[in-house]
C-alpha cells in the first residue's frame, strides 16, 4: 500500500510538471495552434546596431509582431543566443567573419546565419582629415600630437582586440583608452572643433562619417579585415517564426540608405527615428517581408 501511494504521489507529479510545461508551451500559441508572432532582438550600443534593431522593430510591429529589445554587450549576445533555453531570438549586429570570429569559435556550433544587414562593414584607426598622417606606420612619429593615445570602445568589441594586435604588430607606444561608442564619438567630435589631433578606432557603417570629414589611416599589414554585419539567430528560430525569418533574410541596407537611418535616429531618436525611415522607405523594407 506504501508502495501504491508512493507511487501515486509520483504520477500525479508527473502530470503536474507536465501541466505547467504545456500551459507554458500554450503561452506561445495562438488560437489557432500557431506560434505567436513574438520575436525578441538583443543588440550593442553600437551606432549601425541600434539603427539596424529599431527598423526592425517598427517594421516587424507594422506586421503584428511583438518585439522585445534587450541591449547586451557582444560575447553576452553570442552566449545568450547559444543556450537552449535562450530569451533571444535574433542578433543583427555580428561582425563576421572576421572580427568576432573569437565569438563565432566559441558559440558558433549553436547559432544559425540568416543574412547580411549591411554587407560591406570595415573598421580600422580613423584620424580627421586635416591629420596629416595617412599611414598606421606614422604614428609613433608623431604619438606626442595624439598624447600616445587611442581612443577606444567596449574591451568586449572585436575592434577592441584588433587594436591591441596592431599596438602589437607595429610596436605602436600608444594605450588604447577603453570607453564606449558614444564616448568616443564625443572625444573625436570634440577634437574637430578644436582642431586638434586624434586618434579613434572607427568603423563603416557608422553616422559620423556622414557628419565629419575622416579617413582611415592605412593598415599594410592588414590587422583590420573587411566583414558583414551579419544577421544571426538561435537554433529553431526558423522553424518557430517563418515569416520573421524570412524578413531577416532579405533584411540589407545600403550605405547610404544606413547612413540616413543612422542620421535619423541620431536626430530624433531611436523610435521616432526608425518609424519616420520606415514611413519614407515603406516599400523596400515591407518587401523583406516576402
Amino acid at each position: 500500500m506504501l508502495k501504491l501511494r508512493k507511487l501515486g504521489i509520483l504520477l500525479v507529479a508527473v502530470l503536474l510538471t507536465a501541466s505547467v510545461s504545456s500551459c507554458k508551451d500554450s503561452d506561445k500559441k495562438n488560437e489557432e495552434g500557431e506560434n505567436k508572432k513574438e520575436v525578441s532582438i538583443f543588440y550593442p550600443n553600437w551606432s549601425e546596431g541600434i539603427a539596424f534593431t529599431y527598423l526592425a522593430k517598427v517594421a516587424l510591429e507594422a506586421d503584428g509582431y511583438e518585439v522585445t529589445l534587450t541591449n547586451l554587450a557582444p560575447g553576452l549576445i553570442y552566449g545568450e543566443l547559444s543556450k537552449d533555453d535562450s530569451k533571444g531570438d535574433v542578433f543583427l549586429d555580428a561582425w563576421l567573419p572576421n572580427t568576432h570570429e573569437d565569438y563565432w569559435a566559441d558559440y558558433g556550433d549553436k547559432l544559425l546565419v540568416l543574412g547580411e544587414s549591411f554587407s560591406e562593414g570595415t573598421t580600422g584607426l580613423v584620424v580627421p582629415s586635416y591629420v596629416t598622417i595617412n599611414s598606421i606606420e606614422e604614428l609613433n612619429a608623431n604619438k606626442d600630437k595624439f598624447n600616445s593615445e587611442i581612443i577606444g570602445i567596449g574591451g568586449g568589441s572585436g575592434i577592441h582586440a584588433n587594436t591591441l594586435k596592431a599596438i602589437d604588430q607595429y610596436g605602436l607606444e600608444f594605450e588604447q583608452i577603453t570607453s564606449s561608442g558614444p564616448a568616443m564619438v564625443a572625444s573625436l567630435e570634440k577634437a574637430i572643433r578644436d582642431k586638434e589631433w586624434i586618434v579613434v578606432t572607427g568603423w563603416k557603417p557608422h553616422f559620423k562619417w556622414s557628419q565629419n570629414d575622416l579617413k582611415y589611416l592605412k593598415d599594410p599589414k592588414g590587422v583590420y579585415p573587411k566583414d558583414a554585419c551579419t544577421i544571426i539567430s538561435r537554433r529553431g528560430f526558423e522553424a518557430d517564426q517563418p515569416e520573421a525569418a524570412t524578413f531577416f533574410k532579405n533584411f540589407n541596407l545600403q550605405e547610404e540608405q544606413l547612413a540616413d537611418l543612422m542620421t535619423v535616429i541620431k536626430d530624433k531618436g531611436e523610435e521616432a527615428g526608425a518609424k519616420e525611415f520606415y514611413e519614407a522607405n515603406k516599400v523596400l523594407v515591407d518587401s523583406w517581408m516576402k
